[in-house]
């Protein structure tokens, strides 16, 4: 240290390094205190701190400048924002970590950690001595499940960490039981219209409802997402839940609604126009491409990130998720193949679970792998989502051009 020794940080928990981030800092959210700056206003009150011009400035003096503009900053992350200042541990700071730290930009997102501030962490790691989160005793049952979660879902340590800490339980994972519950009581309605649980689809009033897609009526364009509440029976409804429940849970829980609804949905999309173009005849049913693209990009990334996924048992869960999706679309193999009830309409087509799947293995596993960052700004996203978006435009065309061209032999109206 330069000019005399600093005490070691405090025994911290080594969760606390996420503390770090935005919203919970109240001196970086203060108009009082460290304002957004550009950076030659960041550049003065560094040569402040440092009037010989070397271009360091010793921990000691980012000390007292924490202390000048924060009397509130807790001690604690206080300790975090030294050791993660003096990365090199020689007891200076450079003008780029120092702006890595103390700017706005690096503080003010809600949910996601930018580049540098992630540097930072990587960086300052090193001098945050403690227990792995695994090894967090003391523990509640909430804090126990997201720090399950976060074990299931994230491959990297820091991650985990942040994760453990900022992770407030609002907004709740929302969009997965919202959906998850509709597409029960819509299975339920019918059950009792239809008077029948097992194999609704051989019921001939199942395809009457305003919700399946059918290739005569595929000029309503709300039937290309309202496919996902109709199932063909329980035993179809059940995998699907299963399996949306233990996986899109957790996901959302990290992730938040609005990633894993855009897989979601666009899974869900791409079943059913995959459907459209290749199996032209059939119609669909079921939240299989939704369900299948999150699983297929869960799975993938767990692959992927093999090495640093610490949950338990993980080789076993993987190959039960695998027999799971085996079945189901085993299931849906057989049904679509199996003599219909009322010819000539055949029974649904299984095409929407590959859709599901190659949404999962392309957008899904950019938006898993990429926790930290936005989207917006990873070239692999925007890549991907223009390949979804020209084959979403092609599908259309299909549908709009194809059916005539070919001479496709319709099914009659439901």
């Amino acid at each position: 240290m330069t000019g005399g020794s600093r005490e070691a940080p405090v025994n911290v928990s080594p969760a606390v390094a996420a503390n770090a981030e935005g919203e919970e800092i109240e001196v970086l959210e203060s108009t009082d205190v460290l304002p957004v700056a550009p950076e030659d206003q960041w550049k003065t009150l560094f040569d402040k701190y440092d009037p010989d011009n070397s271009g360091f400035i010793s921990t000691e003096r980012f000390k007292d400048l924490l202390e000048a503009h924060g009397s509130e900053l807790d001690p604690h992350k206080l300790e975090v924002l030294l050791a993660l200042a003096d990365g090199n541990a020689d007891g200076k700071i450079c003008y780029q970590d120092f702006v890595n730290l103390v700017s706005a930009e690096d503080f003010n997102m809600s949910n996601k950690r930018s580049n540098s501030f992630r540097r930072a962490i990587l960086q300052g790691s090193r001098q945050l001595k403690g227990c792995s989160l695994s090894d967090e005793a003391g523990l509640g049952l909430s804090q126990r499940l997201v720090r399950h979660v976060a074990y299931e879902t994230l491959p990297r340590e820091v991650d985990r960490k942040w994760y453990f800490d900022s992770y407030t339980y609002c907004p709740p994972p929302w969009f997965i039981l919202a959906i998850t519950i509709a597409e029960v009581a819509v299975f339920i309605y019918y059950g009792f219209k239809l008077d029948r649980l097992v194999l609704q689809v051989s019921s001939p009033s199942f395809l009457k409802s305003p919700l399946p897609y059918h290739p005569q009526l595929r000029a309503q364009a709300w039937r290309y997402f309202s496919y996902i509440f109709m199932h063909t029976g329980i035993e179809h409804l059940s995998l699907n839940m299963a399996m949306q429940l233990l996986v899109g849970v957790p996901l959302e829980m990290v992730h938040g609604a609005l990633r894993i609804g855009l897989v979601y949905l666009c899974g869900v999309l791409a079943g059913s126009l995959a459907v459209s173009v290749t199996d032209m005849t059939a119609p669909v049913v079921g939240s299989s491409g939704g369900v299948y693209a999150l699983v297929s990009a869960h799975l993938a990334n767990v692959v992927m990130n093999w090495s640093g996924m610490k949950c338990q048992f993980k080789l076993f869960r993987m190959a039960m998720a695998l027999v799971c999706m085996s079945v189901e679309f085993g299931r849906a193999v057989w049904l679509r193949f199996y003599p219909p009830a009322f010819p000539p309409c055949p029974n649904p087509s299984f095409v929407a679970h590959l859709g599901g799947v190659l949404v999962g293995l392309t957008l899904g596993v950019v938006v898993l792998q990429n926790y930290e960052q936005r989207l917006q700004e990873q070239s692999l996203f925007w890549i991907f989502f223009c390949v979804y978006t020209l084959f979403v435009l092609c599908a259309v065309f299909w549908n709009i051009f194809a059916y005539s061209l070919l001479d496709v032999r319709m099914p009659p109206l439901p």
